[in-house]
């Protein structure tokens, strides 16, 4: 028996498919970098996963909507790149601020952790937009964006 899954239904897949991914693979290269162990990384990206469900595919729309206000279609991958990098910083910096607020981190703390994650985001939005548009064209081959 063929189940047809709908194209909106496999978009809502692929954006999940593809933020769980990217932030597993960067967001744990990262914090290996940094100095995390490989468990307390693994801890860290397993729990990151239930954030990622929820966000996936509000940021996949929101991003959606700025790269159509932005005219991305019309325009080169420079002005591609700079509406991935306002896109980014725009929904996830709120997202990063409240996790850090959960934790109990005081107000100075935030602030100072954002400023600094701010450049950490400007080079991961681009990336993950082509990564998210690459796994869309994938599940669902007829969309076309970015």
């Amino acid at each position: 028996m063929v189940v047809a899954v709908s194209a909106s239904k496999r978009i809502i897949a692929a954006d999940i498919f593809s933020l769980i991914l990217f932030g597993f693979v960067v967001g744990g290269s990262v914090e290996l970098l940094m100095g995390l162990t490989i468990p307390q990384s693994l801890q860290s990206r397993l729990l990151s996963i239930p954030v990622n469900l929820v966000i996936a595919r509000p940021y996949g729309v929101f991003r959606d909507w700025v790269l159509d206000k932005g005219n991305a279609e019309k325009a080169g991958q420079f002005h591609r790149t700079l509406l991935d990098i306002l896109a980014f910083i725009v929904f996830q910096m709120p997202v990063y601020m409240a996790i850090l607020a959960t934790t109990g981190a005081d107000i100075e703390t935030i602030l100072a952790s954002a400023v600094g994650q701010i450049g950490a985001m400007v080079f991961m939005a681009r990336p993950y937009g082509l990564w998210m548009q690459f796994c869309r064209n994938r599940f669902v081959p007829e969309f076309r964006f970015a």
